[in-house]
Formats: C-alpha cells, sequence, structure tokens
C-alpha cells in the first residue's frame, strides 16, 4: 500500500480479530492471515463461542459487513450501538481497539454509531468512544498488520501471560 492509496483501500482485507490479536500477540497476526486455524477444542475457544451465541439475546448479532463482522448491533435512544462481547477484560486495549475499528470502518461509510464492550461474565459493559487519537492509531495498526503479514516468515514467538491459554501456542512452543 502506498501514501496515496485511501483509507478504504487500506483497510481492505483487514478483520476486527487481525485488529484485536495485533494488541495480544504479532505473531497470531501472521498465522491467522495465513488461514491457520486455532485449535477450536481450546476451551476458551469453545466458552468464547457460547457466550456469543447464549448472550445479549436481544441484539442482533454477527452482523457483517464488508470485511468486518461484528459481535451485535441494536439502537438505544436512537443510537446504534457496536458492541463486542467478550469472555473476559484481560484483553482490554485489544478488544477497544477491536470496537474502534468497526465505529472507524462505519464512519468511512458515513454510519454514525457508538462502540461498546460487554463483558457478561464480570456483568459490566465499557463505552468506547471514537476520536481523531483512536483513528491514527487504528491507521497505524492497520499498516503494521499489513506489514506482518506480508512477511514470509511470521515473527518468533514472544512468550507473554496469555501463552498459557492461547489456541496457537502449539504453533509456538510445542
Amino acid at each position: 500500500m502506498t501514501e496515496t492509496d485511501s483509507v478504504e483501500e487500506q483497510f481492505k482485507g483487514i478483520t476486527g480479530t487481525l485488529i484485536w490479536y495485533y494488541y495480544i500477540c504479532k505473531r497470531e497476526v501472521w498465522l491467522m492471515s495465513r488461514q491457520i486455524v486455532a485449535d477450536q477444542q481450546n476451551e476458551n475457544m469453545e466458552w468464547g463461542r457460547y457466550l456469543h451465541e447464549n448472550a445479549y439475546a436481544r441484539d442482533k448479532k454477527e452482523v457483517a459487513w464488508d470485511s468486518i463482522k461484528m459481535d451485535t448491533l441494536s439502537k438505544r435512544q436512537g443510537e446504534l450501538v457496536v458492541a463486542e462481547v467478550k469472555k473476559t477484560s484481560s484483553y482490554l486495549k485489544s478488544a477497544k481497539m477491536q470496537v474502534l475499528f468497526y465505529l472507524y470502518n462505519l464512519k468511512l461509510a458515513g454510519v454514525d454509531a457508538v462502540g461498546e464492550l460487554r463483558f457478561p461474565e464480570e456483568k459490566r459493559r465499557e463505552e468506547v468512544e471514537l476520536d481523531a487519537a483512536a483513528e491514527l492509531e487504528i491507521q497505524e495498526a492497520v499498516r503494521n498488520i499489513r506489514y506482518i503479514m506480508a512477511q514470509e516468515l511470521p515473527p518468533e514467538p514472544v512468550k507473554i501471560k496469555f501463552c498459557g491459554k492461547c489456541a496457537y501456542q502449539e504453533l509456538c512452543w510445542a
């Protein structure tokens, strides 16, 4: 991508999941970009799917648009609310950036929305607001993700606190 490419063109093919992983583990970004599937029997993956299917039953779920797939979409006091449902707030930064990525994509398409993170096990919600600083950070993350995806080999594994529960751990530490 060149600097003259539009933001929309730079975002093409980038998913919210890639944004989420970018803020946790760069190696996971590369693995996902190659369609290398994580261990689907991982108990954290299974529990996440269960929560996603059963929490917030009144909201419209898995709304797909272009290359993004939002967990829930609803209206509240006349505002469109884009929400991500997460098992835990342990990955707060990555979850927030994922919602901001969705909000920014919608803004580029002329759709105003507000964001929300939902943590059903913690019985809490957190508002997410898109501002100019967040827009710049999303643009930078997308550029970095494109760079990671273009590499022939994945980044070296880096041991972080999330490795023990990661569905990709066998691809890093086996």
